[in-house]
């Protein structure tokens, strides 16, 4: 496989990846740590977001960054959406736009714009959200987290192997029903019921630079997204050295 070095000299720089929805940077750290340098988009403030932002609308910021050509200085997008569509939204980047009551399908609207981009990308939703294509299913045992967290991606013009999902060690801690049960995972949402102390958290995704509990239970785990990056890095390799696919 390409190293990012290798990547990074035929650039001449990191090459640039937005992450859009980017809430406190979860997703944007693994990219980082695999060679990309990351621009955020949430209409959240995100004092804790630890790379330069715009504090704005996703999309419009999107369909801006399109219209005067500037998406040009990306090498891929990484989206987030919040999902109303088929879902009861209560928290999210848009929450404040009231999209959650009118059941606005944002990942629809960010997929369109996405293929406008011409770039690749990628689309990130839980298990049970809005419907998109599940390329890659990635889960917290697959890299010795202590969370469980599955998460699709939709790969959008590019596509990456799907790693052999590990079995589960246990139970994820908590209450269930009235009854306490213990096991190697926390439960990664919410609050009471057994749920873990902020630094509980932090330990578990492996994040250690917000510790604001929404942001922590609502994060990608930085190491989904390393290996999401890395992967980016090695289907942008042949284009940018010159070389055959």
């Amino acid at each position: 496989m390409t190293q990012p070095t290798t990547i990074r000299r035929a650039f001449g720089s990191r090459p640039r990846l937005l992450d859009l929805y980017s809430c406190a940077g979860g997703a944007a750290t693994g990219y980082a740590r695999a060679g990309f340098a990351v621009d955020g988009c949430d209409i959240a403030h995100r004092p804790n977001y630890p790379f330069p932002y715009h504090h704005g609308d996703a999309l419009a910021h999107l369909a801006d960054l399109i219209a005067s050509g500037e998406i040009r200085r990306y090498a891929v997008v990484h989206a987030s959406p919040p999902c109303q569509h088929g879902c009861a939204l209560t928290v999210g980047t848009n929450a404040s736009q009231g999209w959650g009551r009118t059941h606005v399908d944002l990942v629809g609207a960010t997929r369109a714009l996405l293929d406008r981009t011409g770039l690749p990308y990628v689309i990130e939703q839980p298990n049970g959200r809005a419907e998109i294509r599940k390329d890659l299913t990635l889960c917290g045992e697959m890299f010795g987290l202590g969370v469980i967290r599955h998460r699709n991606f939709e790969l959008g013009g590019w596509t990456a192997a799907q790693p052999a999902h590990v079995p589960h060690r246990g139970r994820v801690r908590g209450y269930r029903h009235g009854h306490f049960y213990d096991g190697p995972y926390v439960a990664a949402y919410g609050n009471g019921g057994g749920k873990p102390s902020v630094p509980e958290l932090q330990a578990a995704l492996g994040i250690d630079w917000t510790d604001v509990r929404e942001e922590l239970t609502e994060a990608i785990p930085p190491a989904y997204t390393e290996h999401i990056g890395r992967a980016a890095l090695a289907h942008l390799a042949p284009a940018v050295l010159g070389v055959a696919a």
